[in-house]
């Protein structure tokens, strides 16, 4: 049986995740086969709809951990993901400590929030079910603007936040020239120590993730299924025209 996400965080663990974007059910297969603890599903900028997540989860969630980048920060979207079996979602675009309490709020049942009871999967055996996402649904919101990086203080400080996952790429192009982007990533990250709030950050390759790892934070990325099919098949060609 594979641990929950939730006990990693609370254990100070690392967890390398797979973020798959092409809305692929063999690919999410794939990176379960290759040891990967955690994959993200990238619902926002992804190819993702409804019954490929859905199918997606259902194949993977007994050997990794599903997370679920969510397209917005709304209920249908927080909703629609844990109800396919997502472990946590990660909200983009959080700025405010009101959107932070939604995103809180929509991702639980009653009393501890307002989320709605139904699903496939959850139906299946509702009791059971609750019982186990009010020990073990994490709510991860992404810090990626300037306007989230003024509000930081208050929204690690929100009831019901799990986590804070730092959107490298957005967060560069939000602040332009006015700030270096590894300084908005250490306010973040004391932000969050200050709060006890675990820390996760975007890594573009094994080698920032290690780098990040060594930095202690929760998650990080080891590959991403646009880079890693783009780097292949690039590689293939320019073997094939140089022998």
């Amino acid at each position: 049986m594979r641990s929950g996400f939730r006990e990693k965080l609370i254990q100070g663990e690392t967890v390398g995740c797979f973020w798959l974007s092409l809305g692929s059910v063999p690919l999410a297969e794939f990176a379960a086969d290759a040891g990967a603890e955690a994959v993200v599903f990238d619902a926002q900028h992804g190819l993702w709809n409804r019954q490929s997540l859905e199918n997606a989860v259902g194949l993977v969630k007994d050997r990794v951990i599903p997370l679920v980048r969510v397209a917005e920060c709304s209920r249908f979207a927080i909703s629609s993901a844990l109800d396919a079996g997502a472990e946590g979602v990660i909200v983009p675009l959080i700025e405010t400590a009101e959107q932070a309490a939604r995103a809180a709020l929509w991702s639980r049942y009653p009393p501890m929030g307002s989320r709605s009871g139904g699903g496939v999967r959850p139906l299946a055996d509702f009791t059971a079910y609750r019982q186990q996402a009010d020990r073990t649904t994490v709510v991860a919101l992404m810090i990626e603007t300037r306007t989230g990086l003024d509000n930081v203080r208050d929204i690690v400080r929100t009831p019901g936040v799990d986590m804070i996952f730092i959107g490298t790429g957005d967060l560069s192009l939000s602040l332009g020239a006015d700030m270096d982007v590894e300084e908005a990533i250490g306010k973040i990250r004391q932000a969050c120590d200050a709060a006890n709030i675990k820390c996760g950050i975007f890594t573009p390759d094994i080698d920032q993730a290690e780098r990040r790892r060594g930095q202690g934070y929760c998650l990080v990325v080891l590959s991403d299924d646009i880079t890693a099919n783009r780097a292949l098949y690039r590689r293939k060609s320019i073997q094939f025209t140089a022998g």
